[in-house]
């Protein structure tokens, strides 16, 4: 196993070269920066809390994954990821998936964080109470960021268009919250039994 600061050294290394790529001459300046801002806020957060609440190496790889698919997609924008367009095109879909994915991850990873916090700092005990608890404030934040999306495109109007990615969908702002749901219950049914035994691992 690498050690504790190998293992940091090539998360915030892969992290960088991924951010400076995404950084530069984006599709869109302002809906990349409104893409990027979750990555913007966690950096930090995570480098404080480190020392005093260190997460779980599942935890902190689960973070730079996310963080990934948000620098991608604010780089081309959800609604022209490349790849996703060639995919579109080539089996005549209804619209780019890059979108979709990110909500899915949305869930799928605060999912294990949430879960970790709790059973760290909580009387919660793995079980289905904890498991509804997660499901519910990973709900919850979906429910915010579409707050978000929709203070930002009334504050901005046209602009927001890229970072709000419907492409004509009227129950977009559905579907997101509902991929969330399946996201955060998908982690919790297949990482819950690893995410147990890397926080004995760390425990010991």
């Amino acid at each position: 196993m690498i050690s504790q600061r190998r293992f940091f050294g090539l998360h915030l290394g892969l992290l960088a070269g991924v951010f400076l790529w995404s950084a530069w001459q984006p599709h869109d300046r302002f809906t990349w920066l409104l893409e990027v801002l979750p990555v913007l806020i966690a950096l930090p957060l995570l480098l404080l809390t480190g020392r005093r609440f260190p997460l779980t190496r599942l935890v902190y790889s689960l973070i730079l994954l996310h963080a990934v698919i948000l620098l991608v997609g604010g780089h081309y924008t959800y609604a022209e990821m490349p790849l996703f367009s060639w995919l579109r095109d080539e089996y005549g879909l209804a619209r780019n998936y890059y979108d979709r994915v990110g909500h899915v991850a949305q869930g799928f990873i605060p999912a294990v964080v949430v879960r970790e916090i709790l059973l760290r700092t909580s009387p919660l005990q793995p079980g289905k109470w904890l498991f509804f608890i997660v499901v519910c404030i990973c709900l919850a934040c979906s429910a915010v960021y579409e707050f978000f999306e929709w203070w930002v495109a009334l504050a901005s109007g046209s602009d927001a268009v890229a970072f709000l990615a419907t492409q004509g969908d009227v129950w977009d702002t559905q579907w997101d919250m509902f991929l969330c749901l399946l996201g955060a219950i998908a982690a919790l049914s297949l990482l819950s039994r690893r995410h147990d035994n890397a926080l004995r691992g760390m425990a010991a």
